[in-house]
C-alpha cells in the first residue's frame, strides 16, 4: 500500500555549515596581511576593532574576560547566571578597569581603616583610593605599597595614607598629555582632579595612559572606558535587572534566550526600548530570515543567529529544531542588511577559517564559547587530570546550570535545595552538555589564531575590509572527499 508524503525529498531546503564550503581564491593586491582592516560594527553604534565576541555563558565570561576582549579591540558579554549584585559588579569592573579620566573614583574617609583598605583594592583590582572628607574634599592617597605590609588592620587611614600636603593634582579640563607629563615629572602614578575648592572631581592614573599606548585597538566608549555588553532573560526580574546594568554603564543589552524566535523575546525587546530609550539592544538566537526580520521590527540593534551550532550543544539532537549554521547566517544576513542591522554568528565556530567563512557569508561579528572556555581568562574551574589541565565548560541548558539557575532565582531554605534540585531534575530535558576542555593559556594567543587566520582570508580574495570580503566572497560546495583533502593527510604529525 502505497502512503502518500506531505513534502518529498526534491522540497527540502539543504542547509550548509562550515566544513561544508570553501571560499574560491582570488586575485589579490594585498601586500602583507597587515594592510586589511578587520573594524566592524557589533551593533548599529558600537564598533569593533576586531570581529570578536565572547559568548554569554557562565564558563566563559565575566570582568576578566571582557576586559582581554575589549582590551584586543573586540567584547565581551557578561553572562546573566548570577545574581543582579553580582552581574552589575562584574560590570563595573570592566568600566573601572581604565579610562581617560575615572569620573567616580572609589574612596574612602581618613577613618577607615586599613584592612577596609585592602578589601576594596582586592575587590576591585585597584592600585590606591583618594581619601575625601564628607565635603568630598581632598585629605590624602592611599596606594596599595602604603598597607601591604601593614599587619594591624585596625589602624586608621589617616595615620598611614600620603596627605593632601605632599599630592599632586591638576585641575578639570586638562589633556592626556598634560597629564602624561605632569605624571613623569613628578614620578607619581595616580593623580586627582580637584575643582578650586579641592573637591575631587576624577582621578587620571599612569596604568591608564600606558594602557591606550600597549592596546591601541581597545574597544573604548566615549569616556575612554572599556565597552562591555551584558545579558538579561525575558521574564521575571530582566527589567529591574537592565536598569541596573544600565546604571553601571553597560554598553548593551543582550536579550539571551535560546529561542530568539518568540513572544517573550520580542516583548522583552519592546519593553527594555521603551523604558530605556536609546539603549543598544541584542536580541536572540534565530535561525531563520522571519526571526531575524521579526526581532530588528521589535526594536532589535543586532541579531544572534544559531541555533544547535555550539560543541556543548544538543538542542538539535534533543529537539530536532535547528539550522545548520552557514545557511542561518546566509539568510538572516540577507534581511538584516536591508534594515542595517548587524548579525552576529553564535556557534560553530572551530578553527580561524570558520570566522572567515561567516563574515564572508554576512555575519559582521562571531560569538565564541568553547575555543575561549579553556583560557586563562574564562571563569571555569581549572582541573588536573593525568597530569594535564583542563577547564570546565557547559551548556548554559545543561542539567546542571538549569538546577543553578532554579536555585539562585528561588528563595529557598537550606532544607528545601534537595527538593529544588530533584524538581529540576524531574522536569528539564538537558539541550546542553558540560565537559572538559585542554587549557589554551591566555584568550590573546587564541584571538591573534583567529583573527590572523581572518587577515590571511581576506588576502586570498584581495579583500581590504570586511565589507571587501563579503561582496568579493564565493563560496564552493565541496564533498566528503574535500573535506578530507583539506585535512592533514598521508604523514605521521608531530605537531
Amino acid at each position: 500500500m502505497h502512503v502518500s508524503t506531505q513534502y518529498q525529498v526534491q522540497d527540502f531546503k539543504i542547509g550548509l555549515t562550515f566544513d561544508d564550503v570553501l571560499l574560491a581564491p582570488k586575485f589579490s593586491d594585498i601586500r602583507s596581511r597587515k594592510e586589511v582592516s578587520t573594524d566592524t560594527l557589533f551593533t548599529r553604534k558600537v564598533r569593533l576593532n576586531i570581529p570578536i565576541v565572547s559568548a554569554n555563558m557562565d564558563t566563559v565570561t565575566e570582568a576578566t574576560m571582557a576586559i582581554a576582549l575589549a582590551r584586543l579591540g573586540g567584547i565581551g558579554v557578561v553572562h546573566r547566571f548570577l545574581s543582579i549584585e553580582d552581574e552589575v559588579a562584574e560590570v563595573t569592573k570592566v568600566k573601572r578597569s581604565e579610562g581617560i579620566v575615572i569620573e567616580d573614583p572609589i574612596t574612602l574617609t581618613a577613618e577607615h581603616t586599613v584592612q577596609e583598605a585592602k578589601n576594596i583594592i582586592k575587590k576591585h583590582n585597584i592600585g590606591g583610593i583618594v581619601i575625601i572628607d564628607q565635603e568630598r574634599k581632598v585629605l590624602g592617597l592611599v596606594t596599595r605599597r602604603d598597607i601591604e605590609l601593614e599587619d594591624n588592620g585596625s589602624i586608621k587611614l589617616v595615620h598611614v595614607m600620603t596627605p593632601r600636603s605632599r599630592l599632586v593634582t591638576a585641575p578639570p579640563g586638562i589633556s592626556i598629555e598634560e597629564a602624561k607629563q605632569i605624571l613623569f615629572k613628578n614620578k607619581v602614578e595616580k593623580l586627582p582632579i580637584v575643582d578650586a575648592e579641592n573637591r575631587l572631581l576624577g582621578l587620571i592614573t599612569a596604568k591608564d595612559i600606558l594602557k591606550r599606548k600597549q592596546f591601541p585597538l581597545a574597544t573604548k566608549d566615549d569616556k575612554g572606558r572599556l565597552r562591555v555588553a551584558a545579558a538579561v532573560g525575558v521574564r521575571g526580574d530582566f527589567m529591574q535587572r537592565a536598569q541596573r546594568l544600565l546604571d553601571a554603564d553597560a554598553d548593551i543589552i543582550v536579550i539571551d534566550i535560546a529561542h530568539g524566535h518568540s513572544f517573550h523575546c520580542i516583548e522583552a525587546i519592546k519593553a527594555i526600548k521603551k523604558e530605556f530609550g536609546d539603549v543598544e539592544v541584542i536580541a536572540g538566537n534565530v535561525a531563520t530570515s522571519e526571526g531575524t526580520t521579526d526581532l530588528i521590527k521589535a526594536g532589535a540593534d543586532a541579531v544572534k543567529v544559531g541555533v544547535g551550532p555550539g560543541s556543548i550543544c544538543i538542542t538539535r539532537l534533543v529537539t530536532g529544531f535547528g539550522v545548520p549554521q552557514l545557511t542561518a547566517i546566509i539568510e538572516s544576513s540577507k534581511v538584516a542588511e536591508d534594515y542595517g542591522v548587524p548579525i552576529i554568528a553564535d556557534g560553530g565556530i572551530r578553527h580561524p577559517g570558520d570566522v572567515t567563512k561567516a563574515i564572508a557569508a554576512g555575519a559582521s561579528s562571531v560569538m565564541i564559547g568553547s575555543l575561549f572556555a579553556g583560557t586563562e581568562e574564562s571563569p571555569g574551574p581549572t582541573v588536573l587530570r593525568n597530569g594535564i589541565r583542563y577547564k570546565l565548560t557547559r551548556g548554559m541548558a545543561s542539567l546542571t546550570a538549569t538546577i543553578d539557575r532554579r536555585l539562585r532565582e528561588s528563595s529557598y531554605t537550606d532544607s528545601r535545595e534537595n527538593e529544588l534540585v530533584e524538581e529540576a531534575i524531574e522536569e528539564t530535558v538537558p539541550e546542553g552538555v558540560e565537559g572538559l576542555i585542554p587549557y589554551k593559556g591566555r584568550v590573546e594567543e587564541v584571538v591573534k589564531q583567529l583573527v590572523g587566520g581572518l587577515r590571511s582570508g581576506m588576502s586570498y580574495c584581495g579583500a581590504h575590509n570586511l565589507k571587501d570580503l563579503k561582496l568579493k566572497a564565493q563560496f564552493i560546495r565541496i564533498t566528503e572527499a574535500g573535506y578530507r583533502e583539506s585535512l592533514p593527510h598521508d604523514i605521521e604529525r608531530v605537531a
